[in-house]
């Protein structure tokens, strides 16, 4: 079995690096002077976002429940698009330069267009969300598709395996690392996608949040969203590791990391 233990080895560097970079930041604001509206200093943001505290849950969990499903329904369909690739002879040189294709308009510039096609409801951020997040998860899936132990491919296929059980026998579970791979990127991009989503129209979320604080130089309030943002990217990169701790227990630990 696995070591679940807690890493600390692996988790006090960047604390460390992190608690001299705030404390570096702090100095510097109170030296200087500097005015708030410009930088404030973290105790100041940390200040204003405990006074402002369950207007940020209130819009925190708005834009949980927009990155969720978001995260979810462009995981399913990288999978399964990933999977049609796969089984479909000619599929990949036809649908793999598209499917880089898509990746290439940006985001701020298709939401305007979704939200102009299909209104300010849920649906259009939903699209965006599944748009950026489906790639990674599709390209990681076909890697690992493709670099299968071609020894044992030939073997199943020698002994007469149907192509569904080869799928599900040895070239998922060859893959699901590299599954899992991509599924942490897409877990990061769906956060930063959902506050864009929330950005181009929308009357909650830290994107809303932020854009009402900056519109009214309340600086303070933008930087207390934005540690939510990372916090939240954090989190759920996290929750996509601790599905590889689980699903992936054939993955040895490495000593001394």
């Amino acid at each position: 079995m696995g070591n679940n233990r807690i890493p600390w080895r692996k988790i006090w560097p960047p604390a460390a690096v992190l608690a001299a970079l705030l404390a570096a930041w702090q100095i510097a604001v109170s030296a200087f002077g500097t005015a708030e509206y410009i930088l404030p200093s973290p105790l100041s943001i940390a200040e204003e976002g405990i006074n402002v505290g369950p207007r940020l849950l209130e819009h925190t969990l708005a834009t949980v429940g927009l990155m969720l499903p978001g995260f979810a329904g462009g995981a399913a369909a990288g999978f399964l698009l990933a999977a049609l690739i796969h089984f479909i002879p000619g599929a990949r040189s036809g649908l793999y330069p598209l499917l880089v294709l898509s990746q290439n308009v940006p985001v701020i510039a298709l939401g305007p267009l979704l939200t102009l096609w299909l209104g300010y409801g849920v649906l259009p951020k939903l699209i965006l969300i599944w748009l950026v997040c489906f790639f990674p998860v599709s390209v990681a899936l076909l890697s690992g598709l493709n670099d299968t132990d071609p020894k044992l491919r030939n073997y199943m296929e020698m002994i007469g395996t149907s192509r569904w059980t080869m799928f599900w026998r040895l070239e998922l579970p060859h893959a699901i690392a590299h599954l899992f791979s991509g599924l942490k990127i897409a877990a990061s991009y769906s956060v930063l996608t959902a506050v864009v989503a929330e950005w181009i129209g929308s009357e909650k979320g830290l994107g809303h949040f932020m854009m009402l604080s900056s519109s009214g130089f309340q600086t303070a309030r933008v930087f207390a969203a934005v540690f939510l943002i990372v916090i939240l990217s954090l989190a759920m990169f996290g929750l996509v590791v601790l599905a590889e701790r689980i699903c992936v227990r054939w993955k040895p630990d490495r000593k001394g990391e």
